[in-house]
Formats: structure tokens, C-alpha cells, sequence
């Protein structure tokens, strides 16, 4: 499992710990091996301690792009640097290596983000939890014109929970596109909102930017932060509405059956 990892967000990993251990504890591998881009191991140098036959290498990232297209494969010895095709089923030595799909791509995601909004909800019913029908669902993402399969990877989830029928409405949020996360308020028909942070980890953008950005001042925000407490309030009152704000889905305990999706999509080849 690859991570991106950071020396500045100490919980940037914990999502690759916790997953790990996990399938570690189901016993379905020989091995489970965590990597990262920024942290130790590194990418490049995680594959020495890797002995089993079959090697099935899964970014934990929430859509294709630069780290999951030329970065990971280049350190994996996949690729040459600049190249963007390559065989993701290949052989070295007396390995074969399966380099698999992000996990964010997977249309299996929808139960984690199903999952995260079910549960902020019935952890803080007051003054009582609301029907799904009764709630407007909004998948919140970075955005940016640098990356268009990051806005891609949340438009096809907005499609299939549509689909499913569950909540009154799904829509998406963009920090730096439209539609704006600030513009949920005036978007959502119903009176309730449940904002899911698509984000691997929690950091600067769930915890600090996104909680802004819904509408709490920025001071109260940095307050929060630095007391320990939670910078949102679940729920809170805002504009006539009142919203409940999820932790992002890299922590929900549902991530480790799509890794396995992404494992038996490569196996069955």
C-alpha cells in the first residue's frame, strides 16, 4: 500500500497504518507492506523486504494523476521517467508485480462516503438524526485546474449515490472550483446538509480550510485547533440550515474491502 505521507501532517499516514493492519489482521496475504512518498520507507526502497511470488502495489490516493500515473510507477522501476504508459502487470526476477488503480477511482468508494455521512449523523442526533431523505449530501474536494480526474473522481460518486436513492440530494464541493463549498447553503433545498471531506487524511484542509470555508471564523477555527477540540461543531447552525461535517474517508473502516476490489480487478487477470 503507497501513501503519499508528510513531515509537516503527522496524521498523513495513519490512514496506510490503519488499513495495513487491518488486512494484516484478516491474514488473506503473506505480506503487507506500507510505502510512502514522503516518509520511511520510501517508495523506492520498499520492494527489498517484499519476498511472495506476486506483488499487488495500491495507491492510496483518491484519483489518477501525477503521484499515481509517473511518480509511484518511476520509483517502482515500472517506468521511465516522463512516461505515462506502461504494462501494469509486470515481471522481475522471480516476482510479478500488478500495479493497481487508486482506491478514490473505484466506484466501490460509494460506501465508504454512504458510511462517513450515516455515521456523523447518528454520533450527534441532536436534537434527533434526521432521514437520509431528509438530508442534502455534499461530497467537499480540493479542485483545481491542475488535476481535472480529482473534480471526475467526486462527480462519478455525486452520480452513483444519486442513483442509489438514499439522500434527498448529492451534490458536489470544490475548495478552488465551482460549485464552491461555501455555496452549499444557497445549492441544498433541504434544511439539513452533511458535508463528507473526500481527502485521504485530515490536515490543513479538513481540519482548518473546509470548516472556513462552511463558515466558521477563521480565529474560532485556529482556537479550536489549538485546544485539542474539534474545529466544527457537529451539528451547527448556519444560514437557516444546519450541517454536520464528517472526518475525511481515508479513516473509514469500509476503505479496506475497495483496496481488495482494486487487488482481485489485477488477480483475475
Amino acid at each position: 500500500m503507497v501513501g503519499h505521507g508528510s513531515t509537516l501532517n503527522a496524521e498523513s499516514a495513519a490512514p496506510t497504518y490503519q488499513h495495513a493492519d487491518e488486512l494484516r489482521r484478516r491474514g488473506i496475504f503473506a505480506q503487507v507492506v506500507e510505502g510512502f512518498w514522503k516518509l520511511e520507507p520510501g517508495i523506492a526502497g520498499v520492494l527489498r523486504g517484499v519476498f511472495a511470488p506476486r506483488v499487488f502495489v495500491v495507491p492510496l490516493f483518491i484519483s489518477e494523476g501525477y503521484f499515481t500515473e509517473e511518480v509511484i510507477p518511476r520509483e517502482l522501476g515500472l517506468c521511465a521517467k516522463g512516461q505515462r504508459e506502461f504494462p501494469r502487470v509486470q515481471q522481475r526476477g522471480g516476482q510479478t508485480l500488478h500495479y493497481c488503480g487508486p482506491v478514490g477511482t473505484h466506484d466501490s468508494m460509494t460506501e465508504v462516503i454512504v458510511a462517513r455521512a450515516r455515521e456523523v449523523v447518528a454520533q450527534h442526533p441532536f436534537p434527533r438524526a434526521p432521514l437520509l431523505a431528509d438530508i442534502a449530501l455534499f461530497i467537499a474536494g480540493h479542485g483545481t485546474g491542475n488535476n481535472e480526474n480529482s473534480r471526475k473522481a467526486i462527480e462519478r460518486q455525486v452520480e452513483l449515490i444519486r442513483a442509489r436513492g438514499l439522500f434527498g440530494e448529492v451534490h458536489p464541493a470544490f475548495m478552488e472550483e465551482e460549485p464552491r463549498i461555501g455555496g452549499c447553503y444557497a445549492v441544498a433545498q433541504a434544511r439539513n446538509i452533511v458535508v463528507v471531506p473526500f481527502f485521504i487524511s485530515d490536515g490543513l484542509h479538513s481540519f482548518e480550510d473546509i470548516p472556513v470555508l462552511l463558515g466558521e471564523p477563521e480565529r474560532v477555527v485556529q482556537e479550536r485547533l489549538r485546544s485539542g477540540q474539534p474545529t466544527w461543531r457537529n451539528p451547527t447552525e448556519k444560514l437557516g440550515k444546519r450541517v454536520w461535517y464528517s472526518p475525511s474517508i481515508g479513516s473509514e473502516p469500509h476503505l479496506p474491502e475497495v483496496i481488495l476490489e482494486r487487488v482481485r480487478e489485477l488477480a483475475g487477470r
